[in-house]
């Protein structure tokens, strides 16, 4: 991850290539529209595209004797979501108040944090509610839309573990707003 962020970088840190980039965002263009659009000499405007091609960010086509190179946009969007995105921590299972909670914890949540079933046990899904409940700050309202995608971080069944929540005390809701109750005033034991 490291090398490809120092290469991105030091292949943007360019004024030609960053003009390269901003003419290719809007249409594809050839080396010869490239270098009078950029001032620039062709074998000059090539190096910088190899330079882009290399780390996946620019496609070219050929067209009879001509090459047509194109921005790939979504590489673009999948760089910069790895630049602006830290990775979650792996291989360290979430951990509950005791023991009996990080066995029932260790039973139902990978490594990477996903559910990997809803317990039929009310005991233990009220254990798996209470680790759910750590992504919802006190204090704070969520939109439907918010606490949906809370819940598909672990589990893609949103709508079941909302309802769960709602129905062990742990969040409330109004009008599609959500909140975080007292811990105080959830089930005890999950029972519902």
């Amino acid at each position: 991850m490291t090398e490809t962020l120092l290469e991105f970088f030091k292949a943007m840190a360019h004024e030609s290539r960053l003009g390269i980039v901003g003419l290719l965002a809007q249409r594809e263009r050839s080396v010869q529209e490239l270098a009078a659009a950029l001032d620039l000499k062709e074998p000059t405007v090539s190096h910088h595209l190899a330079m882009l091609k290399a780390l996946g960010l620019v496609t070219a086509r050929a067209e009879g004797t001509t090459r047509w190179h194109a921005l790939d946009k979504e590489a673009l969007e999948r760089l910069s979501k790895r630049v602006l995105q830290p990775p979650r921590p792996k291989a360290i299972p979430p951990r509950g108040a005791d023991a009996a909670e990080d066995k029932v914890l260790s039973a139902f949540v990978d490594a990477d944090g996903k559910l990997k079933s809803i317990p039929a046990s009310r005991k233990k899904r009220g254990v798996v509610l209470r680790w759910l409940m750590r992504d919802f700050a006190a204090n704070r309202r969520f939109s439907e839309a918010e606490v949906n995608a809370a819940i598909q971080e672990h589990h893609w069944d949103s709508a079941t573990l909302r309802r769960e929540l709602i129905g062990h005390r742990m969040l409330a809701r109004k009008d599609r707003i959500y909140w975080r109750l007292p811990e105080a005033e959830w089930k005890a034991g999950g029972e519902a």
